[in-house]
Order: structure tokens, then C-alpha cells, then sequence
């Protein structure tokens, strides 16, 4: 079968993730801290005690297995946890749901602060070209304010949509977005469990994403295992010269793609 279809995962596939989240942390829970100090000492108020980053990450995990079906949809665990221990140490409500959306806004500013990997925009440009692109994370970045997104068909995030990966109801979404049979896909990511087994469960071939240190052991029929995922033009373009890939056609050819981020 003719590959069309390319999906990617995004944290720590297309970039390196770990200090993004570190940085987005620390970040966006110190500025709430300090600047929630601050309008209180302005209005003349007391203030509250502060809440504790320590207590803040436990509860939030508490409340993810709490609400399981939206265990994926971090957005929400963390505001929802913010104003839990907002208003536990004494303020008002409104004042408390106020400052956890405010945090939330510092929090996406500083999420989408990341570097793709060298190449991979370049990449993604020329890929574009010959198949139908999506993207489909457990993660939750505002994608649609990168610049690499601009390569992207469809974007879901499948946490949002309540079917955090390894569900396969994102993977199917995303096929039957794309109008592709598993079979015309294949999937790029850097986690076994949530991206290389449910994408081979479908039918759908898959790319390993592993730095040469991890593991090693012997590889299902279908799976590629690539150190960076730049190295995945060239692996296509082997397989290409195996069974000629056509370009990707689209149901209005001389439309530009309606995309959509979940």
C-alpha cells in the first residue's frame, strides 16, 4: 500500500521537551506567587499564605485520577488545582479562579517557548510536498501559535478530547480526518507505549524515536527506530525508491487545507 499519511508526535519528538516543561514550571508558578503577594499588599490585604509548588504538582496528579477522563487534559487539572489551593489558603473565589487563569496565560506564553530540532522545519517543508501531514499529542502546547505548525493538515490533542494516547480514538480521528486506511500511515514518535503500540495495533507502520543510549532489542515488523527524527527523510526516501510514493490528494486540490487544532 502507498504511504500518504505521516502523523508526528510533538514533545520530544520534533523538539527537546525537558527543559521547556522544566522552565514553563517553575515559571508560570513563581510569577503567580509573587505577583499574587504583590496585588494584595497593593489593595491593603493580609497576605495569604503561599501555596507550595510541592503540594500544587501531588494534587494536581490526585485529581487526574480522580477525574479519569480527563487524566490527559492538563490544561484543565492545573487550573482547577490552582484555585482548589488558592482558596484553601483564603482567597476569595473569584479572586482565586482570577489568578489561576492568569497563571495559565503565563503558563501557555511560556510553553511554546521551544526550539525544534536542527532541520526539522526545513523537514517538514519538503514532506509536506509528497504526503498529508497531522499531528497528534498527549501534550499541551498551543501548537497553532508555532511556526511549525503552518505543516500541519490536522492537529489533535488527544488528552483534550478526553482519549489521551495510547487510546486509539486520536489515531482514528486522525485517519479518518486525513481519508487514509492505516495501512497509507505511518507514525512518528519517541514513546513505545504511546506512540509506536497503538499506532502498530491500528495497522499503521511506525518510527521509533530513541537516542542511540536507550535499549535495545529486536524490533516488531514495521517499526524503524531513528536517533533524531531528521533522519526520517532519508529512510523515506529508501522506501520510496523500493515502492514509489505519489503525491498526497487532497478532496479540494486547489483549496488551501482547513486545519484544525483539538
Amino acid at each position: 500500500m502507498t504511504l500518504r499519511v505521516l502523523t508526528f508526535d510533538l514533545d520530544d519528538t520534533l523538539w527537546d521537551n525537558a527543559g521547556v516543561m522544566e522552565r514553563t514550571e517553575h515559571g508560570h508558578f513563581d510569577w503567580l506567587v509573587a505577583s499574587l503577594v504583590e496585588w494584595q499588599r497593593v489593595r491593603g490585604e493580609v497576605p495569604t499564605p503561599t501555596i507550595q509548588l510541592d503540594e500544587y504538582r501531588q494534587r494536581r496528579i490526585a485529581l487526574g485520577h480522580e477525574q479519569w477522563a480527563r487524566r490527559g487534559d492538563f490544561s484543565w487539572l492545573r487550573e482547577r488545582t490552582l484555585v482548589a489551593l488558592l482558596e484553601e489558603s483564603g482567597v476569595n473565589r473569584a479572586a482565586a479562579q482570577l489568578w489561576a487563569t492568569l497563571a495559565m496565560a503565563r503558563f501557555h506564553a511560556l510553553r511554546i517557548q521551544i526550539t525544534p530540532f536542527e532541520g526539522a522545519d526545513a523537514m517538514l517543508e519538503r514532506l509536506g510536498q509528497r504526503y498529508r501531514l497531522g499531528s497528534i499529542t498527549n501534550g499541551n502546547v498551543a501548537f497553532q501559535q508555532l511556526p511549525l505548525s503552518r505543516h500541519f493538515e490536522y492537529c489533535i490533542a488527544a488528552g483534550e478530547m478526553f482519549a489521551p494516547k495510547p487510546d486509539p480514538r486520536a489515531f482514528l480521528a486522525m485517519l479518518a480526518h486525513l481519508e487514509a486506511k492505516p495501512t497509507e500511515a505511518l507514525h512518528i514518535g519517541d514513546s513505545w507505549q504511546e506512540d509506536v503500540l497503538p499506532a502498530l495495533r491500528l495497522g499503521m507502520q511506525a518510527i521509533w524515536i530513541a537516542p542511540a543510549e536507550a535499549e535495545t532489542f529486536p524490533l516488531p515488523t514495521g517499526v524503524t527506530r531513528l536517533a533524531n527524527v531528521c533522519e526520517l527523510e532519508a529512510l523515506l526516501e529508501r522506501l520510496s525508491s523500493r515502492q514509489p510514493a505519489h503525491p498526497a490528494t487532497r478532496p479540494d486540490a486547489d483549496e488551501p487545507p482547513q486545519r484544525h487544532h483539538a
